[in-house]
């Protein structure tokens, strides 16, 4: 609020402008604040009209049917979570390995085609995924793939916003300090993890918060690349719960499930904030 006092006078334009941004960002909150308190409201106060925002007796009662209503399935609720934590984590993991390994060649190596590549790679953004759904959807098949979780985690491995992403961040690292590294004896592979990883983190981190919120929100993979039930994502199953559309008293335990599902995005915001500030900061856009 300093910067809102010049002197004695009051910069009247900034505050409005910062009270305006405030009120904004709560206005933007209240779906999530809307979804918590859903969660925890007991079935009486969801058949109250006019409905309330608020919770007035908070009650878990939401989260016991969740798992009483998937517990009448073969597959427990918490085999759901499981495989999404899986594949989401392998997405994230292998993914940041792919294309910091394509990133690296392409803005530090005079490779051929370098250019040709890149601009391959930039080209790959603009198309739709819904694009490549049925030539992978081929290709998992007739390599044998389905039913497995590789068949939810390969074809996401290669993604052309990580690589684009790096290749740009890298291409601000000064070319001398690699050199530097090579005198010393360090070998290609070690001043790739030793020296380019290292400086790579905002862009890592703002890859995987992406790569992550993706990969953890899509039902897509499990509901084309499985047709076992034991295989099946969260989303799917909260696809599923929300069947009953009109029943106000699963209003409730599909709230409770949606919670538990956006913890885990929650979180990975959290731990990767300060670095994908500092890749925004960085922009990681220039050449």
């Amino acid at each position: 609020m300093t910067g809102l006092v010049k002197g004695k006078k009051v910069d009247w334009g900034g505050f409005f402008l910062y009270l305006f941004l405030t009120l904004f960002g709560l206005l933007m909150l209240a779906p999530l604040v809307y979804m918590v308190s859903t969660a925890f409201k007991p079935i009486s106060e969801l058949f109250l009209f006019p409905p309330r925002f608020f919770v007035m007796n908070p009650t878990f009662l939401n989260f016991r049917d969740l798992l009483l209503i998937t517990g009448t399935t073969s597959v427990p609720f918490s085999r759901f979570i499981f495989n999404s934590l899986l594949i989401s984590s392998c997405i994230v993991g292998f993914g940041i390995i792919v294309s910091a390994m394509a990133a690296y060649p392409l803005a530090k190596h005079n490779m051929p085609f370098r250019s040709a590549i890149f601009n391959m790679v930039v080209l790959a953004i603009m198309f739709s995924p819904l694009v490549v759904q049925i030539p992978q959807y081929l290709l998992i098949s007739k390599i044998g793939l389905i039913n497995t979780y590789w068949a939810m985690i390969l074809p996401y491995l290669a993604a052309p916003v990580g690589m684009f992403l790096m290749t740009q961040f890298l291409r601000q690292i000064p070319d001398a300090l690699l050199e530097a590294a090579r005198i010393d004896g360090a070998s290609e592979w070690k001043v790739f993890w030793v020296v380019v990883i290292p400086m790579l983190k905002p862009a890592i981190a703002t890859f995987a918060l992406f790569s992550f919120i993706s990969a953890w929100n899509d039902p897509y993979p499990a509901m084309v690349y499985t047709t076992d039930q034991d295989m099946k994502s969260l989303p799917l199953a909260i696809q599923t719960l929300s069947g009953g559309y009109g029943v106000v008293a699963r209003v409730g335990t599909l709230a409770a499930a949606s919670l538990l599902m956006i913890v885990p995005t929650i979180i990975v915001f959290i731990v990767t904030q300060r670095l994908v500030l500092q890749t925004m900061a960085h922009s990681g856009l220039k050449e």
